[in-house]
């Protein structure tokens, strides 16, 4: 908020350099663009997310169908399996061989990761297949997408808000260094003859 009142500050100054109401104005552009355009990105950002992420769930949804699957006999070692929403079931899975009939009515079998503990064969449990009877990750769930859509309109105002950052400090960086250059210049062009009788100083 210093920045408003520096360019008052600066305005009429007689120690005013160019420069100083350069940074001023730039600084108040900058809080201007924080302010208002960096939240207006998150929200264009988040609401774009959440539109594709909904038209995504509608799509898993009418293409993924649950069905049950018959326990053949236990295939192997446990391990965690991943979500659609990209989290991780903490309880391992049973890799098993089983039988399941898909949504249009064909017959599959293969390797699947089973909730049970201790499948025995004979056992059932749900899986989610695609229209053609392969198995497929759970539909995302709406609450997952939410979540993204803010997450990513977070992140965009963030990154819209150190962009802009970013550019001011650059901005001022490129300020200083031209002061310092004009401030050598006159000082190799005075400097020799300062404090000398008639050198004018």
């Amino acid at each position: 908020m210093r920045a408003i009142p520096g360019v008052w500050r600066w305005r009429h100054n007689p120690l005013r350099r160019r420069t100083d109401l350069a940074e001023a104005w730039l600084a108040l552009v900058a809080l201007v663009l924080m302010v208002f355009a960096a939240p207006a990105v998150g929200v264009l950002c988040g609401s774009l997310t959440d539109t594709s992420l909904r038209q995504a769930v509608t799509e898993q949804r009418r293409h993924r169908h649950v069905t049950s699957a018959v326990v053949v006999r236990p295939a192997g070692q446990r391990a965690p399996v991943s979500e659609p929403d990209g989290s991780t079931v903490r309880t391992p899975r049973t890799r098993v061989v089983a039988n399941w009939t898909a949504y249009d009515g064909s017959s599959h079998s293969g390797t699947l990761a089973s909730p049970l503990k201790a499948p025995a064969p004979g056992a059932t449990f749900r899986i989610w297949t695609d229209d053609h009877g392969r198995p497929a990750p759970r539909p995302m769930a709406l609450s997952a997408a939410d979540t993204h859509a803010v997450f990513s309109g977070i992140c965009a105002a963030a990154a819209a808000a150190g962009f802009v950052e970013g550019v001011r400090r650059l901005i001022v960086w490129r300020l200083i260094r031209r002061r310092y250059e004009r401030l050598d210049r006159a000082w190799a062009r005075y400097g020799p003859d300062w404090g000398r009788t008639g050198a004018g100083s």
